[in-house]
């Protein structure tokens, strides 16, 4: 710790310093439990999301046999992802990225000329991809919640175990030091007082 002035004003700036703290405190206090709120939510939507593209999966596994069969070439193209949006929303301070939609090739082929399970292949395909882009949009999220958690609650700490009771201890450190200059002051100023009552007894005398 810095060697502070043991100066009135000294003791006005620890004082403004500590009550800016004290307001700002629970600012952070909140933020921080908003977060945690959003990182818990974050975390239970990416489980979901890992049941929806296991489901997926297992759809798309039980077409895999037949794929082989499959001599489109506008199959492969069906698969490919034209675009994937996704907003953004602020989350207590953090560009959150939001998954909104998966949008992919048109597929173009003659209904008579295909298996009848074409379509709900290609559909099982569309859905394992959609849950796959949706997951790792959400894990993006997460990490950034996480992110921005992790820097919040240093802050809280920060002002909590150190700058807070630094700014007391530092606080009561100048307020002693001046009323021991008071009291020796107006000790000080007792002895000069008697000194001269002594005086003028003297000359009187």
């Amino acid at each position: 710790m810095a060697d502070i002035k043991l100066t009135k004003n000294e003791l006005r700036m620890q004082q403004t310093r500590l009550g800016q703290l004290q307001r700002y405190l629970p600012t952070l206090q909140l933020k921080k439990a908003l977060l945690q709120v959003e990182v818990q939510n974050a975390k239970a939507g990416i489980d979901a999301l890992k049941k929806n593209a296991k489901e997926a999966l297992q759809h798309v596994e039980d077409y895999a046999r037949l794929f082989p069969e499959m001599d489109f070439p506008s199959i492969e193209q069906a698969l490919e992802i034209d675009e994937i949006k996704k907003s953004y929303e602020n989350i207590a301070g953090v560009e959150i990225p939001i998954f909104e939609s998966v949008s992919f090739h048109p597929l173009k082929y003659h209904l008579f000329d295909s298996p009848t399970w074409m379509e709900g292949a290609i559909e099982g395909v569309h859905r394992l991809i959609e849950a796959e882009c949706h997951l790792k949009i959400e894990n993006e999220k997460l990490r950034l919640l996480q992110n921005e958690l992790r820097e919040v609650s240093i802050r809280v700490n920060l002002f909590e175990k150190v700058l807070m009771p630094r700014a007391v201890i530092n606080i009561k450190k100048i307020k002693v030091f001046l009323g021991d200059q008071q009291l020796a002051a107006v000790a000080q100023a007792k002895v000069a007082k008697t000194k001269i009552e002594a005086k003028k007894v003297k000359k009187c005398a």
